[in-house]
């Protein structure tokens, strides 16, 4: 099971407060800012900074090439002026 798109619209990084990405079949929301990793446990997002997962450089392109790769987009636009 997905995250609700309407929760996806609203998630933001707790520590930077910027985008994310959603990666469903990994369950996971990533910030590729701070190569930060946070788990989504039975369809509910961890969002606490102290149990992210800082992941390496190799990591973060894999990341970063799926999410292109795969259409992914940020959570929401932080140019919209909805923040």
């Amino acid at each position: 099971m997905a995250l609700d798109p309407q929760l996806l619209e609203i998630l933001a990084c707790p520590e930077d407060k910027g985008p994310l990405l959603y990666f469903a079949d990994e369950q996971s929301l990533y910030n590729p800012r701070l190569r930060r990793r946070y788990a989504v446990r039975d369809d509910i997002p961890v969002m606490l900074v102290e149990e992210a997962e800082t992941v390496g450089e190799e990591e973060h392109e894999r990341l970063v090439a799926k999410a292109e790769s795969d259409g992914v987009r940020p959570t929401f636009d932080p140019g919209d002026g909805g923040r």
